[in-house]
């Protein structure tokens, strides 16, 4: 579904249509406040304002349609492509989304769909003055790209997130042809090697590009090309370099680029077969000189020892991504203790408590933080634990969104959250391994969630893990009202918990439910609320085949898909039901291990 309104035209509102006087005075009348309409929404930009203005009658429907310019939509499997170039005629910026969101946890088989040939397709046809594309989790090919570069004039931005199918020749026609290009966005997508040196494409002369990422990009690029290419991009705010670009190289690239706000590392280290200058660059210098910059990324295979060289920027840092580094407390401490500014903060549990704790004590404007797991068995004990999450909870009151990653919790940390970052919009809480409770009370971890929902009036996403019962899903039914996407591994008691949760959260969008005990009972608790959702997804869980047909039945214009990954016995028992409400029916190309009830 998208953010768009999908239903039919409301009807006129009384005595809006002809009849009330001359035929020519209504049309007349109706040709006037569609032109003040039109001036009137121009300034009408959040997608669910919108949504809702077009809701109102057929004129506000049609005059909605026409001032669009920005198009949003959640799942390219919700409408046709025609049907939105039908209704939508003046697009200059779509958002495609294609797979849903545990395809990042390896949950959703390759080769599933979301192709993105049919909408560019009809986007071909319908937006020839369109600038930006961002797809997420979509496949899309090098003739996809071909065929992009041709057809639109004015193409400016392309941010391909999660995505797969292409590779270096697609991206050599696409930046060889479209010569206004600002932004050409690679994010965590698969990008095939075609042996194309695709960096060498870009026109010479000077480029209006403004952001270059292709850190998830695996194999060499030409960089003698790319340091040619940003001397000539003097507009270039964000470059983030794969990780074969050694610090050297990103020597280079800064002291040609001193005006970038966000700069992606690569490697951070010297790479082997990489020539070396006889003398080591002044790496300090470089960063000092870089007064703009306001995120940093990357350290991809770091070497400890150039980790100081970042201290002249720290101050001004905003976004801080250590992710992929795997440094201690000792080594993040001199760097933290700078970053008073610090908004968004991702780093790995390599950092400890006693990291955090020192993330605590500095930044104190953190808005955002994401722990990730350096090893996620559960045999492996994780260094991060309550002390860590509490010590946050304490200095960084201003916390809209977090998330979590640990072995040990107790429920008494994430009360102490609850109350002490009442703003929370985000809530992630992932305890790794199956059912792990309060681990100094033994005590489910229901009051801790109940907590959250309780106390954080402002949250619209969470996610449990954990010992937990169906008590923690009575209490996100009964204070989780604005709740929007839940997540749930491992936890529950009975069908109850999921009945609790549809029957109390009106605003739910997007339900992700693996490894826990709900069957066709609480699957049909929510019949009355499936239109209004984006998505379910539930795999390892209860369901039948006859349930899932009992629901499909019972909505028909709901998309009821049972994946089947593995050759069983011929039974009952669902591996993965995915659902989602589509205009148009059932897809037409869905591979053989996806039975659409």
């Amino acid at each position: 579904m998208s953010e768009y309104n999908e239903q039919s035209p409301p009807a006129d509102l009384p005595g809006s249509g002809p009849g009330t006087s001359s035929d020519f005075q209504s049309l007349c009348s109706d040709q006037v406040l569609e032109n003040v309409l039109e001036n009137v929404l121009q300034f009408l930009t959040f997608r669910r304002d919108r949504s809702s203005a077009s809701l109102v009658c057929k004129s506000w429907y049609r005059v909605e349609a026409l001032t669009r310019s920005e198009l949003f939509i959640g799942n390219c499997y919700a409408v046709s492509p025609r049907r939105v170039t039908s209704r939508f005629a003046r697009v200059r910026s779509v958002t495609l989304k294609g797979r849903p969101r545990f395809d990042d946890f390896n949950l959703m088989p390759p080769n599933w769909g979301a192709h993105f040939t049919p909408w560019l397709n009809a986007m071909v046809k319908s937006y020839p003055w369109l600038e930006k594309l961002n797809l997420k989790r979509m496949s899309i090919t090098n003739n996809d790209l071909d065929l992009l570069a041709e057809s639109f004039i004015r193409f400016k931005e392309l941010a391909l997130v999660c995505c797969e199918g292409f590779g270096t020749n697609g991206l050599a026609v696409l930046v060889s042809k479209c010569r206004h290009l600002k932004v050409l966005d690679l994010i965590e997508s698969e990008v095939t090697d075609d042996e194309m040196d695709w960096i060498s494409c870009f026109p010479e002369g000077e480029s209006c590009l403004e952001s270059l990422i292709f850190d998830c990009v695996e194999f060499p690029v030409n960089f003698e090309a790319l340091e040619r290419l940003v001397v000539r991009s003097p507009s270039l705010k964000k470059l983030r370099v794969n990780r074969d670009i050694s610090i050297g190289q990103l020597y280079c690239l800064m002291i040609q680029a001193p005006q970038v706000t966000h700069l992606g590392t690569g490697s951070f280290s010297l790479l082997d077969g990489v020539a070396q200058a006889e003398q080591e660059p002044d790496y300090l210098s470089a960063f000092a000189a870089c007064k703009s910059l306001v995120c940093l990324s990357g350290f991809r295979g770091i070497i400890l020892d150039y980790l100081p060289v970042v201290l002249p920027v720290c101050a001004n840092l905003t976004s801080l991504n250590f992710s992929y580094a795997n440094i201690t407390a000792v080594q993040l401490k001199p760097i933290i203790s700078q970053c008073h500014k610090l908004q968004t903060f991702w780093v790995l549990d390599s950092i400890c408590d006693e990291g955090l704790q020192a993330v605590a004590m500095a930044c104190k404007e953190l808005r955002e933080l994401r722990v990730f797991p350096i090893n996620a068995q559960e045999d492996i004990e994780s260094p991060v634990s309550e002390v860590g999450l509490q010590a946050i909870s304490e200095g960084c009151r201003k916390l809209r969104s977090i998330l979590y990653f640990c072995q040990l919790m107790t429920n008494a940390a994430v009360k102490a959250m609850s109350k002490n970052c009442p703003d929370l919009v985000v809530f992630r809480l992932c305890i790794m391994g199956r059912h792990r409770p309060d681990h100094v009370t033994g005590e489910p971890m229901d009051e801790g969630f109940g907590a959250i929902v309780m106390n954080c009036k402002k949250l619209t996403r969470l996610a449990v893990s954990g010992l937990l019962t169906d008590r923690a899903f009575s209490y996100i039914g009964k204070y989780g009202k604005l709740v929007r996407t839940l997540s749930v591994a491992f936890a529950g008691d009975s069908d109850m918990g999921l009945k609790f949760v549809m029957e109390g959260c009106p605003r739910l969008q997007k339900l992700e439910i693996r490894d826990s005990p709900f069957g066709d009972a609480a699957l049909r608790s929510g019949l009355h609320h499936y239109y209004n959702m984006r998505f379910l997804w539930m795999s390892s869980c209860r369901l039948s085949r006859q349930g899932c047909q009992e629901i499909a039945q019972a909505l028909p214009h709901l998309v009821v898909e049972v994946i089947e990954t593995e050759q069983k016995e011929m039974d009952d028992n669902v591996e993965t039901l995915y659902m989602y409400r589509s205009l148009n029916g059932a897809r037409d190309d869905a591979p053989n291990f996806v039975t659409i009830c």
